[in-house]
């Protein structure tokens, strides 16, 4: 189902170029000249984004905006001028819901404040965000739809995915909703840590319990006291510690090492793994007792390339957090990158996204992030995989692979080329090749600079 736009403008060729590049773009296009025909489409249809002319002939289109906003302020609006903005009257209606052109706009401006409206749009309506946890694909629903009513419980939650897909943030959600929100939120790594050291981590120790303990220490249970204590990687716990955490869960009691007394504690504990405990379970590595004991409540993170829906939302998140962390101006993703980014199998899942996006943020000296600052693996392989979408497939006869690969070669030769107006130095380095390469396999191929 297409995105529906209506765009409100008294110029026909305004009209015209809107209309042809937003249909270009996949999108469903409405045309109004005025602000009567407007105001009646926007009463009789829904549209998630308006881009709409100040001045029109029988009305202002901020007039049309302010009415329609206060109706239904789920709708974006763009606003086209050809005068300074008014800077007041858009700041009490931004809110995020207003962008603005000045005319003459460029296209490749268009499409860059469309798509970040209609993102804005996926970010509150499609996607669900809970304590910025992003959701609002398919495979991610049933961890949002549930998260209330695991938040509000008291038992114990296991968060099983692969490393990477944000088990530490959906914990961390989990506390954010739950009545011990204002209380401490304390997380422990327990594959980080040798045994001797974990153990005095999570319970504590007195002092002399063991050489360089020259004072009592509280441990992570007693921290996280009337809180939440999250457990990472508890498949990585061994069986002596698992021993001692079964004794802790049940009787809600902790004994640091060394010491003879127990205290009571009030911890709601949220454990999470990469590993399939069932299987460890059968290899007599992980404690039956204590797997039932954790896995009262169960969510599973999926990674990120069955949630692909949800690459553009969280790529612009990351993006808004790399450029205020590293002290830039607002940056926004080409429609060519977010077509790579969602492209691409992510391996290392939502933690290989964010770095990717960091350093395209401070790669790009731009406002726009373009494709040459993002990684040379992820483009190999996100192009890879474009072209098993695609349905590349072995014929039944076979075929000559060096010749196959070669007239690939030839073929984006030949756009870089195309593209940097015949350039070798500027085509090489779009295809991060050497410019001795590319000269080579351009003489090879006998592609002409005209090309």
């Amino acid at each position: 189902m297409s995105r529906r736009i209506l765009v409100v403008d008294d110029e026909p060729n305004i009209l015209e170029v809107l209309r042809i590049v937003l249909e270009g773009e996949g999108y469903e296009v409405c045309e109004a000249a005025t602000y009567k025909a407007a105001a009646q489409a926007l009463a009789s249809e829904d549209f998630e984004l308006v881009i709409c002319d100040i001045k029109l002939p029988d009305g202002n289109g901020l007039d049309l905006l302010r009415a329609h906003h206060d109706r239904n302020p789920d709708t974006r609006f763009t606003v086209i001028t050809a005068h300074s903005t008014p800077a007041n009257l858009l700041a009490s209606l931004r809110g995020g819901a207003v962008e603005y052109l000045s005319k003459p706009f460029d296209v490749e401006e268009l499409r860059v404040v469309v798509a970040k409206q209609l993102q804005r749009g996926a970010g509150a309506d499609e996607a669900a965000v809970v304590h910025g946890l992003v959701g609002g694909s398919r495979a991610m629903r049933p961890v949002v739809e549930r998260l209330p009513q695991v938040a509000e419980s008291e038992a114990t939650v296991l968060i099983t995915g692969e490393s990477g897909t944000g088990k530490e943030l959906l914990a961390r959600a989990i506390h954010a909703a739950s009545p011990r929100a204002a209380q401490p939120f304390v997380p422990i790594n327990c594959g980080a840590l040798p045994e001797g050291l974990l153990e005095s981590e999570l319970f504590g120790h007195v002092r002399g319990a063991f050489t360089g303990a020259v004072s009592d220490k509280r441990g992570l249970f007693d921290e996280a006291n009337r809180g939440t204590l999250f457990l990472d990687e508890i498949g990585e716990l061994t069986l002596a510690l698992q021993v001692k955490l079964l004794r802790a869960l049940q009787d809600k009691k902790v004994r640091p090492v060394g010491g003879n007394r127990e205290s009571l504690v009030d911890v709601r504990v949220i454990a999470a793994t990469n590993r399939d405990l069932q299987r460890l379970i059968e290899a007599g590595r992980f404690r039956e007792d204590l797997y039932f004991r954790i896995d009262v409540l169960h969510l599973h993170l999926p990674p990120l390339r069955e949630r692909r829906e949800d690459i553009p939302v969280l790529a612009a998140t990351f993006v808004e957090r790399a450029c205020t962390r590293l002290g830039l101006p607002a940056k926004e993703l080409h429609r060519d990158v977010t077509a790579l980014l969602e492209a691409y199998s992510w391996p290392g899942n939502v933690r290989e996204l964010e770095n990717v996006i960091e350093r395209a943020v401070a790669m790009e000296r731009s406002s726009l992030i373009t494709v040459g600052s993002l990684p040379t693996s992820l483009l190999s392989a996100a192009s890879l995989a474009a072209s098993r979408d695609a349905g590349l497939t072995l014929p039944v006869e076979g075929l000559d692979i060096e010749a196959h690969l070669d007239a690939i070669r030839r073929d984006l030769m030949r756009q870089a080329l195309k593209r940097c107006r015949g350039v070798q130095k500027e085509a090489a380095g779009l295809l991060h090749m050497t410019y001795r390469a590319f000269r080579y396999h351009a003489e090879k191929y006998r592609l002409t600079t005209e090309e």
